[in-house]
C-alpha cells in the first residue's frame, strides 16, 4: 500500500447527533465520514453539484466497512482523517477514521465510484477528481 497524505476535517458532536443518553448514534459515523469526503473536494476546489450539472456524474459510496471502538459524546470536538488506500480510474478507496483528540474512535474504508446520474453506470472518475485524489498519494504505486 502506497502512503498518503492525511485530509482533516473536524466535527463537533451536536443534540441531533446523539440518542437519550448523549452518547454518539452509530449511522451518524457515516455521516461525518460523508462530510469529510465532500469537503475535502470542496478544500480543493471542487464542486460536485456543478459536476453533476455539467458532466451528469455523480460520486457514490460503492463498498463501506465500518469498525467501531469507542463511542463519542455529546459536544465531543472529533477529527476525521480521510486518506487514500487505492486510486483507480473509476473509483478510490479511502481510508477514514474518526478521532477524538489521540483516540481513535471508529475505522473505516469506503470505496468511492464515479457514476453517470441518468444511468446510474461506472465511469472513469473526471479528470479534476482523480487529479485531487493522486495529489493525496505520495509514494505512487508501481
Amino acid at each position: 500500500m502506497s502512503e498518503s497524505k492525511v485530509f482533516e476535517y473536524p466535527v463537533r458532536v451536536q443534540w441531533e447527533d446523539t440518542d437519550a443518553g448523549g452518547v454518539v448514534y452509530h449511522a451518524n459515523y457515516i455521516k461525518f465520514m460523508e462530510r469529510a469526503r465532500s469537503e475535502a473536494l470542496r478544500a480543493d476546489g471542487l464542486n460536485q453539484r456543478k459536476l453533476e450539472a455539467e458532466q451528469g456524474i455523480v460520486i457514490l459510496v460503492a463498498e463501506l466497512s465500518i469498525k467501531y471502538k469507542r463511542a463519542a459524546q455529546l459536544e465531543d470536538l472529533l477529527t476525521v482523517k480521510t486518506r487514500v488506500e487505492k486510486l483507480g480510474r473509476a473509483s478510490v478507496v479511502l481510508n477514514q477514521s474518526v478521532w477524538r483528540g489521540d483516540e481513535l474512535l471508529t475505522d473505516g474504508r469506503v470505496k468511492v465510484a464515479a457514476v453517470k446520474k441518468a444511468e446510474l453506470k461506472p465511469v472513469p472518475l473526471p479528470a479534476e477528481i482523480y487529479d485531487m485524489f493522486k495529489a493525496y498519494v505520495t509514494e505512487p504505486e508501481s
